[in-house]
């Protein structure tokens, strides 16, 4: 190689570019997005699906190749939900949904009887920081409970908020990247983070809870969960419906204001789990009400979004919330590492009578967590105590790093690893019910939903606000948004204009009068000001639910 040619990054002599700023002869730049191997990437939006709303299909190559290197970026901290707390408890069903037998909806045994108790441990998280970082930050918060159930492990994997900001799993390592530090100073950048969701006009609805109080729960007691994607629950004939769960605490719910929050992090960095813990340590055991919406499984042209949209919420006056058991946490674990650390969730784990829907990022995190918890834990993560079924396990899989078990069953012919076999092998389980089979008629297509509907309920949020949430959200937004390039801060404007006309004037006026100099570092929303610390208030806020 001569001394002359210049190298990228990685070593590589770029090829020299044509006239229009191709390279090779193509319509391609220096500039284009491909994937590892090379190939030009013409859409970094979408995955492939049957049709607009339909299931993703296995040759998504572009994407599996970005979500499983995505899941690969951390040894051996999560790369998302680093910081997390847990404890264990149980899940005791009503029997019913609202006033309907449950069986009527779906045909999972740990819901059926009135009464029946089932083993859990939850997980609860920030998603970006690392795995020390302060509790008090603005983040959103993960709420993974696992259900050790009579027929295997159930793992329903969601978040406080009940929204997220993307609805394509191919646009979850972008976000991520957005949101964690530049890659060069190391520190989290409001410029990149809105960079990226000035681009991104489904985020507005998330947005808006993030940066508002909802941004900073109080404490993990007083927080709401969601499973945020929209599942399927089947009877026993196969039939279907739609369905969404929500966690409602019965000790209320609390959030705290950013002059609050950066009160308390002055203080204890580890305030939530401190409060977990001594909670369930004197008794005063935290408690949920599982609560699901029920829609039939259809596209619902009636409404003004997709049902399969986890950027929306479903309508409460339309879809009720129907109360099908409660969760109690009353033992802290024995050791953090071995438990809270090696939990390993993944939203793929279902157990008969619950199914996933096409919602498309629901797809992309059944491949994805439990890909990331094989690579983060190991092959077989599932033989550690805290991730092992309370039942009996048999399968033919076999050795990998760190096997100490063999799932073998018994009387099984310890020499016959795979199924179909005359000589003393596993078998197929009967089934319990019909299956659920929906048909699909359409093309093979990379495009968005229709009903996309950005900004009508990010408005009805800011709207539904109380005074002090709203003053927060503007005040969180402008600190955030002050050192921003000028045009992300238009665009943004833009954004919060077409939820609502005074959302983005407030925002739009305090960019205007801001003086101060620009920020390059600190946690989104922080206005790093004494007087932001001499104007907290005592006491957090308690909230309406929604």
């Amino acid at each position: 190689m001569e001394n002359n040619e210049k190298q990228t990054p990685n070593g590589h002599v770029p090829m020299p570019p044509n006239g229009s700023g191709a390279t090779n002869g193509s319509t391609e730049t220096d500039q284009t997005l491909t994937t590892r191997q090379g190939h030009p990437i013409t859409d970094n939006q979408n995955t492939r699906t049957v049709g607009r709303r339909g299931p993703a299909t296995l040759e998504n190559y572009a994407f599996i190749e970005k979500i499983t290197h995505f899941d690969r970026e951390r040894v051996p901290e999560r790369v998302v939900h680093a910081r997390g707390a847990g404890a264990h408890g149980y899940f005791e069903a009503y029997g019913t949904a609202g006033d309907e037998p449950i069986s009527q909806y779906t045909r999972a045994k740990l819901f059926g009887q009135k009464g029946k108790q089932t083993p859990v441990f939850v997980r609860f998280s920030s998603v970006i920081h690392g795995g020390h970082s302060p509790e008090t930050l603005r983040d959103p918060r993960g709420f993974a409970v696992k259900f050790y159930t009579e027929d295997g492990n159930w793992d329903l994997v969601g978040n406080n908020l009940k929204v997220f900001f993307i609805r394509d799993a191919m646009k979850f390592p972008d976000l991520v990247h957005a949101f964690k530090p530049d890659p060069v100073t190391n520190i989290q950048s409001g410029e990149r983070i809105f960079d990226f969701i000035c681009n991104t006009p489904e985020a507005m609805h998330m947005i808006t809870f993030l940066f508002s109080p909802w941004g900073i729960p109080a404490n993990y007691r007083q927080m709401q969960g969601s499973g945020v994607n929209t599942y399927k629950w089947v009877n026993e004939a196969g039939e279907a419906v739609l369905v969404k769960y929500h966690w409602e605490p019965k000790h209320g719910i609390r959030n705290l204001t950013q002059a609050e929050a950066e009160q308390i992090q002055a203080k204890n960095f580890n305030h939530a789990t401190q409060d977990l813990f001594d909670a369930i340590e004197q008794g005063n055991y935290p408690e949920w009400e599982l609560c699901v919406q029920i829609m039939s499984d259809d596209e619902h042209p009636e409404l003004d979004f997709d049902p399969l949209d986890d950027t929306k919420i479903w309508p409460t006056d339309q879809f009720p919330f129907l109360p099908v058991g409660k969760m109690v946490l009353n033992r802290n674990p024995q050791n953090y590492f071995a438990e809270v650390e090696q939990v390993a969730f993944g939203t793929g784990v279902l157990v008969d009578g619950l199914e996933f829907s096409d919602d498309k990022m629901l797809q992309g995190r059944t491949l994805s967590y439990s890909d990331t918890q094989r690579y983060r834990v190991g092959a077989n993560y599932l033989q550690l105590p805290i991730n092992a079924p309370k039942k009996r396990v048999a399968t033919n899989q076999r050795d990998g790093q760190m096997a100490y078990n063999v799932d073998m069953a018994l009387g099984q012919n310890p020499r016959v690893n795979y199924e179909p076999s005359i000589l003393g092998g596993l078998q197929e389980a009967p089934k319990s019910g019909a299956d659920y089979t929906p048909r699909y008629d359409a093309n093979l297509v990379r495009q968005k939903i229709d009903r996309q509907n950005n900004f009508k309920q990010a408005g009805e949020r800011f709207r539904a606000f109380e005074d002090w949430e709203r003053d927060d959200l503007i005040t969180n937004l402008v600190n955030t948004l002050k050192p921003a390039d000028k045009r992300i801060q238009e665009k943004m404007v833009e954004l919060f204009s077409q939820c609502d006309e005074e959302y983005g004037r407030r925002v739009r006026e305090g960019l205007q009068s801001a003086q101060s100099p620009q920020q390059t570092s600190g946690p989104i929303g922080s206005a790093h000001t004494d007087e932001a610390v001499r104007q907290a208030k005592e006491q957090s806020h308690p909230a309406q639910p929604y």
